[in-house]
């Protein structure tokens, strides 16, 4: 993985997690065809930054070395970058996802006992998100909760509602009705592939910008995740973050 100095909008880190406000549009990690660019990659620069300046080179976790396409900087970097080759490098642990196109809190693990926590806390579903999103159209309930099982279509090569799919659960809250467009709080109850945009265009409210799902049109998936409450994993010190929507949807044209 290419360490990456990408800026990073980091709402809280102590020496076994961080918390960040991701923008949408990144990846969280590295694909086949996208391998630059992510926030693993921008995380495992910030981690680190106090070790080495990687500049180009790449990292090897495994062998310990920096794979680089100029051997003179190699040495260089290898030399004084890394002046004790014990060191700890700290690999970014992650625990849950967001979508390449959903904005907001994504928390990290720092060490092995801090992923192994926070991997039981979000099995136990004793992590709470919950999201902002604007969906097309007006939305009559002020509340409810959407049930409605998720599978996957293998010709068709996605996630919809489907009858003998696994159980997902969506609670919704409505925050502001405007003439065409209302701004939902959501929380997911399951995690599943998609869960929130497929349960939302499920009862005939796409969100605003999921396109493929029957949302209009506009210049990012108007989804973000602004609450997360968690336990820390080592001092058990209940946790909750927010990241405001500010001016995420401001643009939208609402009326």
């Amino acid at each position: 993985m290419r360490p990456e100095n990408v800026p990073l909008d980091i709402v809280f880190e102590d020496a076994h997690l961080v918390v960040v406000n991701k923008p949408a549009g990144m990846l969280v990690h590295p694909t086949n065809r996208d391998k630059n660019g992510t926030l693993l990659n921008a995380l495992v620069f910030h981690l680190n930054a106090a070790i080495w300046d990687l500049g180009s080179g790449i990292w090897d976790f495994d062998s310990g070395h920096i794979e680089t396409s100029d051997p003179a900087s190699e040495d260089k970097h290898i030399n004084s970058q890394i002046p004790d080759p014990n060191s700890q490098i700290i690999r970014p642990g992650l625990v849950h996802r967001l979508d390449k196109q959903t904005s907001g809190l994504i928390v990290i693990a720092k060490s092995i006992r801090a992923h192994r926590s926070l991997s039981r806390q979000f099995q136990k579903k004793y992590v709470e998100k919950k999201y902002l999103a604007l969906v097309d159209g007006l939305v009559k309930k002020n509340e409810g909760t959407i049930d409605a099982a998720i599978g996957r279509f293998a010709d068709e090569k996605r996630w919809d509602v489907k009858e003998g799919g696994k159980h997902a659960e969506t609670l919704f809250r409505v925050l502001e009705r405007n003439e065409r467009t209302t701004l939902l709080e959501l929380e997911p109850v399951t995690g599943r592939t998609n869960q929130l945009r497929i349960h939302c265009a499920s009862i005939g409210h796409p969100i605003v910008g999921d396109v493929s799902r029957g949302g209009s049109e506009f210049g990012r998936l108007c989804l973000h995740a602004w609450k997360l409450s968690l336990r820390h994993p080592v001092t058990r010190e209940d946790l909750m973050f927010e990241a405001p929507l500010g001016n995420v949807f401001a643009t939208v044209n609402r009326s």
